[in-house]
């Protein structure tokens, strides 16, 4: 399934957060983790258009990486 973000939407699937810290230590199971923060950008909408017709591309491009909010307004 093809999806398509309308306007200046942009799709991000969250990229899997990593099980060891940087100094090797492994994090449990149950230890309180938080969601990803970082993701891959899938789709990217034309851009947002002005009241004057002009459009504003966006800065992001499919492949990249970016951070979001981690309590973002929509999932």
């Amino acid at each position: 399934m093809t999806i398509k973000p309308l306007s200046d939407h942009i799709l991000i699937e969250p990229l899997k957060q990593e099980e060891k810290t940087k100094s090797g230590i492994l994090l449990p199971a149950s230890a309180e983790k938080e969601k990803p923060e970082q993701g891959k950008v899938v789709a990217v909408g034309p851009g947002k258009t002005t009241d004057d017709g002009k459009l504003i591309p966006i800065g992001v491009k499919v492949g990249g990486v970016v951070l979001f909010k981690n309590m973002a307004q929509t999932k």
